[in-house]
């Protein structure tokens, strides 16, 4: 049974985005082929949700061989737009502490439930459920439309740009 919306995504204005790409690459490391999030549509301090989207582009990288002539877009992408949608929460609030970047510590409890395709919009909306200085989880919930595609936890650790974790 899948779990209720943290919101509805269709009550999202995405025609207003709080934060557009340019906005995300002063806050998230990732570029080139790895900038998974198009815009950050929501961000609610106090109920800890924050809401964006992906465009999701028939000129992408994996499009050619993921499925040839069916593509779609690969769970581990939509994890990896989670992760950074969480990544922007916890550093453009200034609670990343002891380290350099948000990295991907880890994933729970994730279920794919519907396809996205070229052409898709996907939304993704985020929970979070733990920030502290040496862990970070959120819940993720991606939709196109009203559909849940995917939803799961995403864990996030502070990084040092020297290769190591934070210690603690």
């Amino acid at each position: 049974m899948p779990p209720p919306p943290h919101l509805d995504p269709l009550s999202l204005d995405l025609s207003r985005p709080v934060a557009d790409q340019e906005a995300i690459r002063r806050v998230n490391p990732q570029r080139f082929e790895m900038e998974q999030l198009t815009a950050i549509v929501l961000l609610d301090r106090e109920q800890e949700l924050i809401a964006g989207y992906k465009d999701v582009r028939d000129d992408e990288f994996w499009v050619r061989g993921h499925m040839p002539d069916y593509p779609l877009f690969p769970g581990v992408l939509m994890c990896e737009a989670a992760a950074q949608l969480c990544s922007y929460y916890v550093v453009s609030a200034g609670r990343l502490t002891g380290g350099d970047f948000l990295g991907f510590g880890g994933l729970e409890e994730v279920r794919f439930r519907g396809m996205v395709r070229p052409g898709d919009r996907l939304v993704l909306i985020g929970k979070a459920l733990k920030i502290h200085p040496r862990q970070t989880v959120f819940n993720v919930q991606g939709f196109v439309g009203d559909r849940l595609v995917f939803q799961g936890n995403v864990i996030g650790m502070p990084l040092k740009q020297d290769g190591g974790a934070e210690e603690g």
